[in-house]
Order: structure tokens, then C-alpha cells, then sequence
């Protein structure tokens, strides 16, 4: 059983960075494909990023700022986040699949990865 395991949230001002981490045990970071999501209080989640075999896709409103890498030593995938702005703010959560997809715009779909963690909350201040 794959299980994943957020850290690096917390509290910064706008304009500032952020590094979040997300350790995979029971499978490897090389073998799935892993994303990260977000969620702010009342609202839906939010595709930020996947990195696939095929490619690594962002969402709109984080490229240029955010950057996923994975780290296949240490079993850990990262989000670095510059230049965070308020609207931001939220949980994130780190997400894997076994699979690829046929279609880039699938890996957007929250529904379509089978593993999750716990979430981690960032919380920008303006």
C-alpha cells in the first residue's frame, strides 16, 4: 500500500517561498505518476502540478512560479513555491497514480489518482 506523507506547510508573506515535501513509502516516486493538489476553504480541489513519464504539466495559475522535482534516493517529491500570493492559500496535497493517462488535461482530475496524503496547509499573508 502506497502512503504519503506532506510536510514543509506554514505561514509566509506574499512574495515569499516555500519548499513542500512529500515522502512516498510502499512504492517508489519513479513508478507512479505524482501531483499535487490544492484546496482552499470552500472550494473545489485544485490541479497545481503533475510530473508524468511524458512530461510535467502545471496548472495556469502557479506556472512560472511553482516547480515539482523528485528526488528518487530519498523517495520524495517537492514543490517549490515562489513568489506565493495570497490566493494561495490552502491545503495541499500530494497524489499518485500507478499509471499513465491517454490525455494530459485526465492527470487534472483529483479522481483519477489512487493515493493520497494527509494534506499540508500553506497560509499566505498579504
Amino acid at each position: 500500500q502506497v502512503q504519503l506523507v506532506e510536510s514543509g506547510g506554514g505561514l509566509v508573506q506574499a512574495g515569499g517561498s516555500l519548499r513542500l515535501s512529500c515522502v512516498v513509502s510502499g512504492g517508489t516516486v519513479n513508478s507512479h505518476v505524482m501531483g499535487w493538489f490544492r484546496q482552499a476553504p470552500g472550494k473545489e480541489r485544485e490541479f497545481v502540478v503533475a510530473i508524468t513519464w511524458s512530461g510535467t504539466y502545471y496548472g495556469d495559475s502557479v506556472k512560472g512560479r511553482f516547480t515539482i522535482s523528485r528526488d528518487n534516493a530519498k523517495n520524495t517529491v517537492y514543490l517549490q513555491m515562489n513568489s506565493l500570493k495570497f490566493e494561495d492559500t490552502g491545503v495541499y496535497y500530494c497524489a499518485a497514480r500507478s499509471s499513465s493517462l491517454s490525455r494530459t488535461y485526465y492527470y487534472y482530475d483529483w479522481g483519477r489518482y489512487d493515493y493520497w496524503g494527509q494534506g499540508t496547509q500553506v497560509t499566505v499573508s498579504s
